[in-house]
Order: C-alpha cells, then sequence, then structure tokens
C-alpha cells in the first residue's frame, strides 16, 4: 500500500483511478483497506476544493416545493396568507423567524438554508 497525500489535481484523478481498480476490494483486506482511506483523503480533498456554497433561501424552498411536488397554494398555512407566499417567493419580503421554522418542520429545509440572507427585489 502506498498512499500519499492528495496535494493537487494530478494527485486526485490518480487517486479517483486507483478507488475505480479497488471498489471490488472485500472489507478487512490489504485492498479493502486501502479503499478506506483514499476514500477518506479524496473527500478531504473535494470538501477543501469543490465548495459547494448552500442555496438562497427562496432556491431552497423551490427545491423543496419541487421535491415534495407542492404548489403556491400549499405554502399558505406555512407562509401565510396567498400574498404572503407571492411576495416572499417574488423576493419582495424576507422570512420572519416563524416562517423559518415552519419550513424547517414542515418542508424539512435546513434552517442554515432559510436563514442565509438574500438579495429583495425593489
Amino acid at each position: 500500500m502506498d498512499i500519499k497525500p492528495i496535494r493537487n489535481s494530478k494527485d486526485y484523478q490518480a487517486a479517483l483511478k486507483r478507488i475505480e481498480s479497488l471498489m471490488s476490494a472485500k472489507k478487512n483486506t490489504a485492498k479493502g483497506d486501502e479503499l478506506d482511506i483514499l476514500a477518506t483523503l479524496v473527500e478531504a480533498y473535494e470538501q477543501k476544493n469543490f465548495v459547494i456554497d448552500s442555496p438562497n433561501p427562496i432556491a431552497a424552498i423551490e427545491h423543496g416545493m419541487e421535491a415534495l411536488g407542492l404548489k403556491r397554494k400549499d405554502l399558505e398555512p406555512i407562509l401565510g396568507s396567498k400574498s404572503r407566499v407571492s411576495e416572499v417567493l417574488g423576493r419582495r419580503r424576507r422570512l420572519t423567524l416563524e416562517m423559518v421554522r415552519n419550513l424547517n418542520e414542515k418542508m424539512g429545509i435546513p434552517a442554515k438554508s432559510l436563514i442565509k440572507d438574500y438579495e429583495l427585489r425593489a
């Protein structure tokens, strides 16, 4: 087993290639251990170098609606009136703490995604 740190794109690609060759390795074997170690190194490299920013709150709500098959009307019990839903989704009104709690509880949207600042439209 010759494992080295992943410092650049070349090292990363080599690690991915080696992982691919080890995919059928059995657990608790030398190759299985190598696979586990390489996967951990690749994951750490990806987290550091391929940072994916969380979506803005409105994009998170829209994604949640799509995933759950909800329509705007379905948000009324969560956000308030029909006009409140329109204002929030149209980025003319910010989410309140109560709305964030409701979206988190009823749609499973992480609060971290909902409290992120976003630009309002005039």
